[in-house]
């Protein structure tokens, strides 16, 4: 697995997802889409409840949904997409948090949410 990905990921650094959105204004489709794979592919290779949650893992599952949701909601942020898109991907990163803190793998493999 590649952290780097996710910890950049998680960090806001260059052509991220949170980057776009906070520097940028912008829903990159693409980087949300990497950042959601990478979140996955995370939670598919640390399955169960005995695995150890490193701290800057554990931080950024609690923090990007909230943030996510919070700063795309505001009225100046400009949503060019579907609002149904928007409720999907905030109830995506939610997922993956939960099944982050809870070990359930992928949350995608089992909801067929993989179409975002």
């Amino acid at each position: 697995m590649d952290l780097q990905v996710l910890k950049n990921e998680f960090d806001a650094g260059d052509g991220s997802f949170l980057i776009s959105i906070k520097g940028d204004m912008v829903w990159d489709v693409e980087a949300f889409d990497r950042l959601c794979s990478a979140m996955a592919q995370y939670c598919r290779e640390t399955p169960g409840t005995s695995a150890q949650l490193e701290r800057w893992a554990a931080q950024g599952f609690w923090y990007v949904p909230w943030f996510v949701r919070d700063w795309t909601s505001h009225p100046k942020f400009p949503r060019d997409l579907p609002a149904t898109y928007y409720e999907d991907a905030y109830r995506l990163l939610d997922d993956l948090a939960l099944s982050f803190f809870f070990g359930f793998g992928d949350p995608r493999d089992r909801q067929g949410l993989s179409n975002i």
